[in-house]
């Protein structure tokens, strides 16, 4: 354990010379202005969450770790699971690196831990992972801080609550475990956020002041053949498309007065939203970056797709990362 402590440390003081640059860079910029972030690789932009310089478009996990979402098509994931193997998944890190895509955002599924470290450690790989736990969270917090543990020992860079998680938490009423939940990680010293598809759970943790560094949320728009019609919106329990974000508009009217970085995740409605409508939208409607699901013959079409919004967006929320 003592070696594991040490090596955070170091991670951590990598980090900050880095960061306190950029601190000096925009310590001077209004708040009602954007950041000016430094570019990362292949001249797609960042922001900061925590000390971690993060690029505008992250690399989603769900392709590789293969829950496609995708409705009721079900040979879909076991296609998936044939294509993204373990070879290929150590391909798609390493591409989307060379595009400027800096960090990867996933849960902690079977084997995924031993990829990333492989990609890392052996390979010399550079993404950042923000990785959410999927032990439980209940009052003694044990199986949880457990999780929490070997993930930051294993140098994982931020930390995140599930969003399907903190959905249960919020109807159980126990917002207070999602504190302590973010506390953990923020305990071990990284970033620590809080995930979700239901916009309350936003709501009460920005009323009960957790201390989360970021949250990631759900925010597409309705306007494609199998969106939710009015009426037609099923209950959290279900995993439709309007489940994954209900209410667009009052997403974007909370989320205006949240001043924490906003990862925006399901931008495509699980591939129902093409990338250039998906990502304008967003952008436009205040998420800081965009958490994307990517096979390796996307990225580059991706990436350009990003950059060339990026130059041009005009937005109403100021970039908070």
């Amino acid at each position: 354990m003592a070696f594991h402590s040490s090596r955070r440390a170091f991670i951590k003081q990598a980090l900050l010379a880095p960061a306190a640059a950029a601190a000096l860079r925009t310590s001077t910029a209004s708040a009602s202005e954007p950041a000016n972030p430094a570019p990362v690789a292949n001249g797609l932009s960042c922001g900061k969450i925590g000390n971690l310089a993060v690029s505008r478009l992250l690399l989603g996990g769900n392709l590789l770790t293969h829950y496609t979402h995708s409705r009721d098509l079900q040979y879909v994931y076991n296609l998936c699971a044939h294509y993204n193997t373990e070879q290929k998944i150590l391909d798609t890190l390493k591409l989307a690196e060379q595009h400027g895509v800096n960090t990867l955002v996933v849960h902690t599924a079977g084997g995924i831990l031993d990829t990333l470290k492989k990609h890392r450690h052996e390979l010399g790989g550079k993404m950042q992972w923000i990785i959410c736990p999927t032990a439980d969270v209940v009052e003694d917090m044990s199986a949880y801080t457990k999780m929490v543990r070997e993930l930051a020992d294993n140098g994982t860079d931020a930390i995140y609550l599930w969003g399907v998680t903190a959905d249960k938490l919020l109807g159980q009423g126990k917002v207070d475990l999602i504190a302590k939940a973010v506390d953990v990680a923020k305990e071990q010293g990284v970033p620590s956020g809080v995930g979700a598809h239901d916009l309350n759970v936003v709501i009460e943790c920005e009323k009960a002041k957790v201390a989360a560094d970021f949250y990631i949320k759900t925010f597409h728009h309705h306007e494609y053949p199998s969106a939710p019609k009015s009426g037609q919106i099923s209950e959290p329990t279900s995993e439709s498309p309007g489940y994954w974000c209900r209410n667009p508009q009052e997403v974007i009217d909370v989320m205006k007065n949240v001043e924490k970085p906003w990862i925006a995740f399901k931008v495509m409605a699980a591939g129902a939203i093409p990338p250039k409508d998906a990502f304008q939208y967003a952008f436009t409607h205040g998420a800081d970056h965009v958490l994307a699901g990517m096979f390796d013959f996307e990225i580059a079409e991706d990436v350009s797709i990003a950059k060339d919004l990026l130059a041009n967006i005009k937005r109403e929320r100021p970039w908070r990362s």
